[in-house]
């Protein structure tokens, strides 16, 4: 198969009907009109298994000895599996301050509590859940029987979530004094810690177990028992699957909640017909829902599967459809133009009949541990849009996930000339300032972080913080400031 027909799915006639069986097996809506994500992972898929194309695999997947495991493999492939610890730092912040502690104290008595994060991934929720629990428990908690299950579709994920070893990626948002209370570091490996990666301490790691499922299997009866677990988190995973799916998922999931439990999802999933079922708590930046403290049966999970799949494949463009000519770039005046750091990598030409990827695309490659593949792809959509702060803000994450740090600091540095209030890219240059023990310089970006997240609501959700709320992050930079910022004087 040619890289241009890689590139461009409905040029292969087999690709539409496939990508419907997929989506109507897996229910995994999330790819409708997302083509250029599903075709990555099917090309992987294509060439695990030594087919041509989208006809071939198909024959694949209807092979009786065959199809079952490829399909396995399939699904896992196509679950895309961000993941880094204490996403979504509101979220963490409810878990420290709220949660948590009244989940502690609910269960003081018993001195046993159990956590599922469903949808784990390589397992950094987990992880990071039990990181909570050690401090807040602190001496006490040998005295406590403390459950911490991770589950997902992804016996790959899985694996690598058992061995606990993750890169830089994944710890992007942690201080370096965290890094290294929590961390050991470890060296390279093939994979997301080929530059060096961090082994999670035996103390935090033994408190996770990890086993495979469907979350689907839920809608059949499925997973755990009822009624055992007192937090559940289901966080960025329902956003693959249709409105009902959901519904009926998230009322599996509140069915295997103890009375007065509690379920966290991710931010663009509630939905006000979980209503009907738990209870919507607002919490500072964040939504989560309880289980009611009677433990009254929850409405019936609907049938599953769906009589008929709701997504039908688009009828494809014609193969001789010609792309739309790319915008030219904004004029930028020359007195501007000689500030731009020099050390930017130059834009490396792009083909004609390629559409450039997309930020989506291009963090979901470096997520999936595909760092290589998703450096190309930013300097391929950078090539495009060479003034796009946000791309110049990832091209400095994954600089420095690869051990490249000059390159980090640079490509940092030329986000924040696009953009002087662009206040992530001030808080990981601070943290990559403060990990090459250049403690006034860390200060200084740090400070500024600060200063602009003040500026802000103290709920307002900063640009590409992954979440963070304007407090958070003004709190984690002021931290720094206070002292911990690696080789400043105390």
């Amino acid at each position: 198969m040619s890289r241009a027909r890689i590139r461009d799915p409905f040029a292969d006639p087999g690709y539409a009907p496939l990508k419907a069986r997929i989506i109507a097996r897996t229910g995994h809506h999330y790819y409708a009109d997302k083509d250029d994500l599903l075709l990555d992972r099917l090309v992987r898929r294509y060439r695990a298994c030594s087919v041509p194309d989208a006809a071939a695999y198909l024959v694949r997947l209807d092979d009786p000895s065959l199809g079952a495991a490829e399909w396995k493999a399939l699904e896992a492939e196509i679950t895309i599996g961000e993941t880094f610890f204490f996403r979504y730092a509101e979220q963490f912040v409810a878990l420290r301050n709220t949660i948590l502690p009244g989940i502690v104290a609910g269960r003081s008595t018993e001195r046993s509590l159990k956590v599922w994060s469903a949808g784990c991934s390589t397992g950094a929720e987990p992880y990071s859940v039990a990181i909570l629990l050690r401090e807040i428990l602190g001496p006490a908690l040998p005295g406590w029987h403390v459950g911490i299950l991770g589950t997902d579709i992804s016996a790959e994920a899985l694996a690598t979530a058992r061995g606990a070893v993750f890169g830089r990626w994944a710890l992007r948002t942690m201080p370096t004094e965290e890094r290294l209370r929590y961390f050991r570091a470890v060296p390279g490996r093939d994979g997301a810690t080929r530059e060096g990666g961090y082994r999670l301490r035996s103390d935090y790691a033994r408190m996770v177990r990890f086993e495979r499922q469907n979350l689907l299997s839920l809608l059949e009866g499925g997973g755990p028992a009822l009624g055992e677990f007192d937090l559940i988190l289901c966080r960025n995973v329902l956003i693959y699957f249709d409105a009902a799916t959901v519904t009926g998922i998230v009322r599996a999931l509140g069915e295997r909640l103890r009375p007065g439990g509690w379920l966290l999802i991710g931010h663009a999933e509630p939905n006000p017909s979980f209503a009907s079922f738990l209870a919507a708590v607002s919490l500072p930046g964040t939504v989560a829902y309880r289980r009611p403290e009677d433990g009254a049966a929850l409405p019936p999970v609907p049938a599953w599967p769906p009589a008929s799949p709701a997504w039908a494949p688009e009828v494809p463009l014609p193969s001789w459809t010609l792309p739309l000519p790319m915008p030219e770039p904004p004029a930028v005046p020359e007195a501007e133009s000689a500030a731009v750091p020099a050390a930017l990598p130059p834009p490396e030409p792009v083909a004609e009949h390629r559409e450039p990827p997309s930020l989506d695309r291009i963090r979901a490659l470096a997520d999936s541990g595909a760092a290589g593949e998703a450096w190309r792809a930013l300097r391929l959509a950078l090539s495009a849009t060479p003034f796009d702060p946000a791309l110049r803000f990832y091209e400095g994450l994954l600089a420095r996930s690869l051990g490249r740090d000059a390159e980090a600091e640079r490509a940092l540095r030329g986000a924040l000339y696009l953009d002087r209030d662009f206040v992530m890219a001030h808080y990981h240059l601070g943290l990559l300032l403060s990990a090459l023990s250049r403690p006034e310089e860390a200060r200084r970006a740090l400070d500024n972080a600060a200063a602009l997240a003040e500026t802000l609501p103290p709920g307002a959700l900063l640009p590409e913080g992954d979440g963070a709320a304007a407090a958070d992050v003004a709190r984690l930079a002021r931290a720094g400031l206070g002292g911990r910022v690696a080789g400043a004087e105390p």
